[in-house]
């Protein structure tokens, strides 16, 4: 009988994760596959506009841009969470940027309090992309993304940057039915 008790207070702790685990994110950045393999897809994105965190190590960037969504700029306002949540590295510096929602533009998005934060624009420009689930771990997005430069370099398409670790779950998001990608800007030629 404590064994059913265990079993049914157990399953509705995983039920009540789906809620939250699914239905996080307001919006996803919009883009158009104009390319699509068994392995991965190429993407065209449109001008996004962001709000960043530059560091030498990915410490507390997520906190500093949750507080910036949670309030922490000059209107006081909260602004919804996106997707996906991007992080990347280049000259060994951790960029970590959120998306912000498509009714903001450079003139209506309220400006940071904290002076860490940049609000900036990713250009238009077509990517890479490959999925994967589990955790976002350092391990499995490298392991991702050397196998979609292995194949998008056999494919003779050239890589413009460092790879792109996409997030799209909370952290109460059950391994399995997490969706993450690795990415890379690309010079597509259709």
């Amino acid at each position: 009988m404590k064994k059913l008790f265990l079993i049914i207070i157990f399953s509705v702790y995983l039920v009540s994760l789906f809620p939250y685990s699914f239905a996080m994110a307001n919006e996803e950045a919009p883009y158009d596959i104009v390319h699509k393999t068994d392995i991965y897809e190429i993407r065209n994105y449109s001008d996004r506009l962001v709000v960043q965190v530059i560091n030498k190590s990915d410490n507390n960037s997520f906190r500093k841009l949750f507080n910036y969504i949670s309030g922490g700029n000059n209107a006081s306002e909260k602004i919804a969470m996106t997707v996906p949540v991007t992080q990347t590295k280049k000259d060994n510096e951790y960029y970590m940027q959120f998306y912000l929602p498509s009714k903001f533009n450079k003139e209506t998005i309220p400006i940071p309090s904290n002076p860490e934060i940049v609000i900036t624009t990713i250009k238009e420009g077509y990517y890479a992309v490959i999925k994967y689930s589990g955790r976002a771990s350092d391990k499995n997005f490298e392991k991702h993304s050397e196998i979609l430069r292995e194949k998008i370099l056999e494919d003779k398409i050239s890589i413009k940057g460092s790879a792109i670790k996409a997030t799209y779950n909370g952290p109460f998001t059950l391994p399995f039915f997490r969706r993450n990608e690795a990415m890379f800007n690309v010079d597509w030629k259709n």
